[in-house]
């Protein structure tokens, strides 16, 4: 299939971007979908110097690599949230503790994220919105439909201004469904579309591993969703419930085996891999897979060198023929 197999720069920004791209070439990666955190990404640099742009253009060329995405989950992040101790790692240290003036910062980020994207050519970028509701998934103390109205609007008279400029510069937003976002499911994802009128800048990356625990079926949401698929991260996750864990995680760390679910290599989980892509064949889906790694039970390299090699297996074209009944049998 003619779908390009990348790789998602977010799990190695303790890894300087030219040793990145060196590893991401030997695994046997076609691209890569760069974080903008670590040193991987300056937006405001990508957006306002050219030379900047040339130089992560270089870099990529001598590894024969393409970016065919970049990523801004932490900082959409800051756009969408109510105030948040968590959100200081994610914003520059100057502003730490100082709620609003992260998200002003983040806005603009997000600003710079539009012209970033057409320099370097790439025409879709991922990431996170936040939610100003997400503390009300659980509707105890009682939450009010009034409530749950007011967290849509704000958001989208948070993002409206930042798609305007993504407009301007002809790129558009793969909200990743997640849970802590506006849309963490099918139906949270239904009614954001509706709230922003079905706006062609919005739509979603697909990322299954986010959906199976929850009990949702990323093929049904694939197929219901086709026109709005812009990107999706390959990766897996394994439900575990044994009678004492459930699916809200009990505090435990990502990777303890008493957890009722943890993400894992691509193969090595519940998703169904092979109708995935039988329904991205189906939508005519022609973007990349970007495996986003992480399986905090495996050796990293090990294991984003075997998700290469499963990903380029499993990524198989449609029929060119019509089985009619025709065929002798």
């Amino acid at each position: 299939m003619t779908r390009p197999v990348t790789l998602f720069s977010g799990q190695w920004t303790d890894m300087p971007f030219d040793k990145f791209c060196e590893k991401a070439k030997s695994f046997g990666y076609d691209g890569i979908e760069i974080a903008c955190w670590g040193n991987h990404l300056d937006l405001k640099k990508a957006a306002t110097d050219l030379a900047y742009i040339e130089e992560i253009k270089t870099i990529l060329k001598n590894n024969n690599l393409k970016v065919l995405a970049i990523g801004t989950h932490l900082i959409g992040q800051c756009v969408g949230d109510n105030e948040d101790p968590r959100l200081d790692g994610f914003a520059p240290s100057n502003i730490s503790g100082k709620p609003e003036e992260i998200r002003k910062w983040a806005i603009q980020e997000m600003k710079y994220a539009a012209a970033a994207a057409k320099n370097l050519g790439v025409k879709i970028v991922t990431g996170f919105m936040g939610s100003p509701i997400w503390a009300y998934w659980y509707s105890y103390p009682q939450t009010t439909e009034q409530m749950i109205d007011e967290g849509y609007k704000k958001i989208v008279s948070l993002w409206s201004p930042i798609f305007d400029e993504f407009d301007k510069n002809g790129i558009k937003f793969a909200l990743e469904v997640h849970p802590s976002e506006i849309a963490f499911d099918y139906y949270s994802a239904e009614r954001l579309l509706k709230e922003f009128k079905n706006r062609k800048t919005l739509g979603f990356n697909l990322d299954p591993s986010h959906l199976i625990w929850q009990g949702v079926n990323p093929c049904l949401f694939i197929r219901d969703f086709a026109s709005k698929i812009l990107s999706v991260h390959m990766k897996d996750a394994a439900v575990t419930l044994d009678g004492k864990a459930g699916i809200l995680g009990s505090f435990l760390p990502f990777g303890d085996v008493r957890r009722g679910w943890n993400f894992r290599s691509p193969g090595h989980g519940d998703v169904d891999f092979e109708s995935l892509i039988r329904e991205l064949n189906a939508i005519n889906y022609k973007g990349p897979l970007s495996v986003e790694w992480e399986d905090s039970g495996m050796n990293r390299e090990l294991g984003v060198k075997e998700a290469c090699d499963f990903v380029r297996n499993i990524n198989f074209s449609p029929s060119d023929t019509a089985d009619d009944g025709t065929a002798n049998s």
